[in-house]
């Protein structure tokens, strides 16, 4: 009997030749499948984007509901919310699967009305319902909202809640406030009754600022909230600790509709929808050190700590603009459909 033999080259040569298959594909899933993506939304096609941030391709688009204004996804990166505003008359948020990339459900939010704001922490959306002037909380777990407030303020709009889910603020547009609740434990009064324990409540501070105040932001370091005016165009700081307003800055960003800190704290992102423009202010020194034409009309801001960028949704102009935080400058352009504004980050572990 004849024995066939393989030369030792080829022995050699074959597993090679699999680990380089395997690595090829490997590859191809990973660039099909990045485990980072930025959401965007466009108002005018209904559509949410899930967009590459490394090659700028938008992977698929997803349908959602009329008016989508603001995303969030998951802290795990598996599942997005889109609110659906309707200018206060709406009372819906759509969940969609960031994973299998389609709709999942839909939340009916009434009787709160008009969710706009939303955002994700501690395993909870917290969002605002304009048409209430309130905030809400959907559990995903149960299914459920399982908490609101009411503010008492006009066009209740934006929000923000911080890490450990224990402060939340809000801007109050036609008000012209901003709202700081807190999670206090508050111990039996003198006159409760035998065996009162202590109760959970949240404390509202209401901070007057100027009509108008819409975007803002809170430092990286917690201590400063800063809110711009689309009205009278003035810039309110808030100091958070004492809950109390700092200063105000006549800046003339008139048309103000969103406010950015950069990830290092340094910087201040303004965008204006009424003139395009993008004005840059130096946290420190509160002084004006740019301001940028970028479009017709600029709104969504939404910071890349990964590679020094920022997006600028320019909802005039259709199209969203890239910001280069090193030179201030727009390094290029991405188009996600009509009247882009939304924008959030989904990262998987």
């Amino acid at each position: 009997m004849k024995r066939f033999t393989y030369p030792l080259q080829r022995l050699i040569a074959l597993p090679v030749f699999l680990l380089l298959i395997i690595g090829t594909v490997t590859q191809a899933v990973a660039q099909t499948a990045p485990k980072r993506v930025l959401l965007a939304l466009s108002k005018a096609d209904k559509m949410l984007s899930i967009v590459d941030p490394a090659t700028l391709n938008i992977l698929v688009r997803i349908p959602v509901g009329e008016d989508p204004h603001e995303v969030v996804a998951s802290t795990d990166g598996t599942t997005a919310y889109v609110c659906i505003y309707g200018g206060g008359s709406l009372h819906e948020i759509n969940v969609i699967d960031l994973v299998a990339q389609k709709p999942l459900l839909n939340i009916d939010t009434r009787p709160l009305y008009g969710p706009h704001d939303i955002t994700f922490v501690q395993g909870k959306a917290w969002f605002t319902a304009e048409g209430s002037k309130a905030i809400g909380r959907y559990d995903p777990v149960s299914g459920k909202l399982d908490w609101s407030m009411g503010t008492g303020q006009n066009r209740t709009h934006m929000i923000y809640v911080s890490a450990d889910a224990k402060s939340i603020y809000t801007t109050n547009v036609s008000s012209g406030t901003v709202s700081i609740l807190v999670d206090t434990i508050l111990l039996p009064g003198k006159m409760a009754p035998p065996n009162a324990r202590p109760r959970q409540e949240w404390l509202q501070t209401i901070v007057p600022t100027t009509r108008g105040s819409e975007g803002f932001d809170v430092s990286p370091d917690g201590k400063e909230l800063w809110t711009a005016s689309g009205e009278d165009g003035t810039i309110s700081i808030i100091d958070v600790p004492a809950k109390l307003l700092a200063q105000q800055i006549d800046a003339k960003v008139n048309g103000a509709n969103r406010l950015k800190f950069t990830p290092d704290g340094k910087l201040v992102f303004i965008s204006s929808l009424q003139t395009g423009e993008l004005t840059i202010y130096n946290a420190n020194t509160r002084q004006q050190i740019k301001r940028l034409k970028i479009g017709k009309g600029a709104a969504g801001i939404l910071m890349d700590p990964v590679n020094a960028r920022a997006f600028v949704a320019c909802s005039a102009d259709n199209y969203i603009a890239i910001i280069n935080l090193a030179t201030l400058e727009v390094s290029g352009h991405l188009d996600v459909g009509g009247v882009p504004d939304g924008l959030a980050w989904a990262v998987q572990p």
